[in-house]
């Protein structure tokens, strides 16, 4: 009877996980080989490559600094978003906290906001002839502001997944906030503890579960950031169509028609994120449990 009720979610997980992921592999072990022109469908095969797909993506400069772009602008975006989310959790947990349900859906309600409808409102606002602060940093005497340049574009994509993405990890935080038992917080303040005692010694500690986890949500969510740049691009010059690896992963699929290097590229990724989230979780698990785990 558990396998009964197991079998749908089995199912569904081998059919749009295990078998996109194995044929992503075996795509990524083949390449094509034309002949003549490359007219006709007996002119294109495929053949048996090994790891040369493998090789040519580690070999590609260009994969490579589109990973670093994207830790450029992981290092800012995480940081910035889960300290709001923190910091917004542990405001609407204080006892004179007043409106706390409009609070969390005014905070929240940005992420309900698709991605590509996000990009495209802030895209116009940061264009110069249209944003509302470029005008009124005009109107004050002060010169616009390029906000989709070389450097700034960082700063403008981590502003719309910071706006996205501080509600849902903020209502992740608090949720893990309200289960701590309140008896701790009162003996706190019979004790002489001030508030923003109680929420260094007590509630941060308290919350270490629920902020590794948001931490490695959003270390994923940024390796495979892909909507806000490629929203952005029509709008400026300073981002290329392949500045994040993704970006680079759909241009080599869908423009170059080179299907067999995108799925090596994504191989690599997949692995690369897989590295990084394990490779914190357990860097954690050493440093709260010693040497046991």
């Amino acid at each position: 009877m558990p396998y009964a009720f197991l079998s749908p979610a089995i199912v569904l997980f081998a059919v749009f996980m295990v078998v996109p992921i194995g044929y992503t592999v075996y795509l990524s072990l083949r390449r094509a080989k034309v002949t003549g022109l490359g007219l006709g469908a007996a002119a294109r095969s495929e053949s048996f490559a090994g790891l040369a797909n493998y090789r040519a993506v580690l070999d590609d400069d260009e994969f490579w600094r589109s990973a670093v772009r994207v830790l450029i602008y992981g290092g800012l975006l995480v940081p910035t978003m889960l300290g709001l989310a923190l910091l917004f959790a542990l405001l609407l947990d204080l006892p004179r906290a007043r409106a706390r349900r409009f609070s969390r859906i005014a905070i929240f309600l940005p992420y309900a906001v698709p991605a590509v409808i996000a990009s495209l409102m802030w895209g116009f606002i940061y264009l110069p002839s249209v944003g509302p602060g470029q005008w009124l940093l005009v109107q004050a005497g002060g010169d616009p502001v390029n906000l989709l340049g070389p450097t700034s574009i960082y700063f403008s994509i981590a502003n719309i997944a910071v706006w996205g993405g501080t509600g849902f990890n903020m209502i992740v935080i608090y949720t893990a906030l309200r289960a701590v038992p309140t008896e701790m917080y009162e003996a706190a303040r019979l004790d002489g503890a001030t508030e923003a005692q109680i929420a260094w010694r007590i509630k941060i500690p308290m919350l270490m579960p629920a902020l590794i986890m948001t931490f490695v949500f959003s270390l994923i969510a940024t390796l495979q950031v892909f909507s806000e740049p490629t929203t952005l691009r029509p709008l400026t010059n300073a981002l290329p169509s392949n500045w994040t690896p993704l970006m680079k992963i759909y241009q080599d699929a869908f423009a170059r028609d080179d299907i067999h290097s995108a799925a090596a590229a994504s191989v690599v990724l997949a692995l690369v994120t897989l590295v990084f989230s394990f490779g914190f979780l357990q860097l954690v698990q050493r440093r709260a449990f010693g040497s046991e785990q």
